[in-house]
């Protein structure tokens, strides 16, 4: 491993620490339901750039016709940081106001295998770089407004559609529709853009295969190797179902247990479930772990609609007794939650004291 290497932004890493230190921090909530609300059309996602449903930067001299031409891109949610970037600054900037400390790019699905559903592979990097930068531009403008609570960008790493522990076809255990190879590869290229277009920390979350986050791992540290330099590392898996373990099969424990030799600042759970079905696991993690621990779970679980019911009260009185139990270092939201869920949840946990990780007792005792 190459913890030996510096801080890229020293000074941001020291006011991250010291709020860690000092209470627990507010993630922002989700950021689909927030577009949803906009109602967008597929012209909201051509904009003029990808007008003819492909790139017209990359195929200038394109005649209208082969396989990069009218693709549908609505639904495309990371190309909005190209088509409307002031909706993405927008959302960013109501989660700060309602109290987030960190806030998410809007970068799930900005990966060659995500982005190739859309034909739209190429941008990658351009993608990562503008969540980022668009992320960075408001948590600047809020953190100049409270000198005394900096916010933080995190750059996230999204699990892709594909999983390379589990076959997606019965009949054939042993295929795989991606490897770890290629997924090491265009998460490289992410989070490449997610330095560069001003992240504070890098987070692989929404993690349900451990073999895909640990190519994207391997893939931070060698950006990290070539620059000379590293970020914070943030980790979050998801529990799939009532059977208390991820997809590739692994229950809290031995998910922690697998991923722990990264290192990284803190490790936790997201999505899937929602506050009151996830405390078990988090507190399984929060046993086990010298690191900080975060969960940002589900609105509830959805409902016949897909909608998800429940209210931000509801959600933070859960937390709250979560953050009562010293099982948090960071708290937010994800599917269904909205700002006025992550303005109750501050509310909730404010005053409370975070999490002592692991070492910090055992060093203590």
């Amino acid at each position: 491993m190459t913890h030996s290497l510096p801080w890229l932004h020293p000074e941001r890493v020291a006011l991250l620490e010291q709020a860690l230190r000092e209470r627990i921090l507010v993630i922002d909530g989700a950021m689909g339901t927030m577009i949803q609300r906009h109602e967008l059309q597929e012209a909201d996602y051509r904009g003029e750039r990808f007008a003819g449903g492909y790139d017209h930067a990359h195929h200038p001299h394109h005649d209208g016709h082969g396989p990069h031409c009218g693709h549908d891109l609505k639904g495309n949610n990371d190309l909005l940081l190209l088509t409307r970037p002031e909706i993405i600054a927008a959302i960013h900037r109501a989660y700060l106001e309602a109290g987030a400390d960190l806030v998410e790019t809007n970068t799930f699905n900005a990966t060659s295998v995500s982005q190739a559903d859309y034909h739209l592979q190429h941008l990658v990097y351009e993608l990562n770089k503008a969540g980022a930068r668009v992320a960075r531009e408001q948590c600047d403008a809020v953190e100049a407004t409270t000198p005394g609570q900096p916010r933080f960008v995190i750059g996230v790493l999204g699990p892709t559609s594909r999983t390379a522990s589990i076959s997606p076809d019965v009949n054939d255990p042993g295929f795989r529709n991606t490897s770890f190879d290629e997924l090491r590869a265009t998460y490289a290229e992410a989070v490449e853009g997610l330095i560069d277009g001003g992240s504070d920390t890098i987070m692989v979350e929404t993690i349900f295969d451990t073999l895909n986050a640990k190519a994207a791992l391997y893939a931070i540290e060698e950006v990290f190797d070539a620059r000379g330099g590293r970020l914070p590392v943030m980790i979050s898996g998801t529990i799939t179902d009532a059977s208390g373990r991820t997809l590739s099969g692994q229950t809290a424990e031995a998910f922690h247990a697998s991923l722990a030799h990264a290192r990284p600042l803190s490790i936790g759970l997201n999505c899937a479930l929602g506050a009151r079905d996830l405390r078990p696991h988090v507190e399984a993690l929060s046993d086990v772990s010298p690191f900080y621990v975060s969960a940002h779970p589900n609105a509830g679980l959805p409902n016949a609609f897909g909608g998800y019911d429940e209210t931000p009260e509801e959600m933070a009185g859960v937390l709250r007794e979560f953050a009562q139990s010293g099982l948090l270092n960071l708290v937010g939201g994800c599917c269904g939650t909205s700002p006025d869920h992550i303005r109750a949840i501050a509310e909730a946990v404010r005053g409370l004291p975070p999490r002592a990780p692991r070492a910090a007792l055992e060093h203590a005792a």
